[in-house]
């Protein structure tokens, strides 16, 4: 008796659990471009990590500089974000546009999986150690990657939906 009633009920976990994926992935393939960018984090931006932000990779400012000009924790959880929307657009246009270099989305792929790791990282640093140099240095290496993965965003919306290029800039 109390095996069947564990079968059943870890039957119906599956069955909950599949219909959720079922549900995510629809809802996935139903977005559009100005979803995904709505998603973005507005009221926090990496422009000022560098000059040529968007369009060239390179931080022009020191750990200590950075973690300032990036308010902390506030700047890492917005990247952190923000790294998981652009991995959606990188999938969004994997999905949508046939001719994407497979080497660009991998990279980007890469990028949004290495910032988030970094952020979570510092995150847990802040928790316990406050501003310390550790943090500063995995919060500077994970704006380098963020800058990294925005020009490279930039250089895929250019290749394959340039009508969004304006508004991905706007938002970043």
């Amino acid at each position: 008796m109390m095996i069947s009633l564990l079968q059943i009920v870890a039957v119906m976990m599956l069955a909950i659990f599949l219909y959720r994926w079922r549900a995510s992935i629809r809802r996935r393939n139903e977005q559009s471009w100005d979803a995904l960018l709505l998603k973005l984090r507005p009221d926090w931006s990496a422009r000022e990590l560098s000059n040529n932000f968007l369009w060239k990779e390179g931080i022009n400012a020191t750990t200590d500089d950075a973690w300032q000009r990036m308010e902390g924790p506030k700047g890492l959880w917005a990247m952190y974000q923000n790294a998981k929307v652009m991995l959606e657009m990188a999938n969004f246009a994997a999905i949508n546009s046939p001719d994407i270099d497979p080497l660009l989305l991998a990279t980007l792929r890469s990028d949004a999986i290495q910032i988030r790791v970094c952020v979570i990282s510092a995150l847990f640093q802040y928790a316990f150690s406050q501003a310390s140099e550790g943090v500063r240095v995995n919060a500077f290496r994970t704006a380098q990657l963020y800058d990294g993965m925005a020009v490279r965003m930039t250089q895929l919306l250019q290749e394959n939906a340039a009508f969004v290029v304006p508004d991905f800039v706007a938002a970043m």
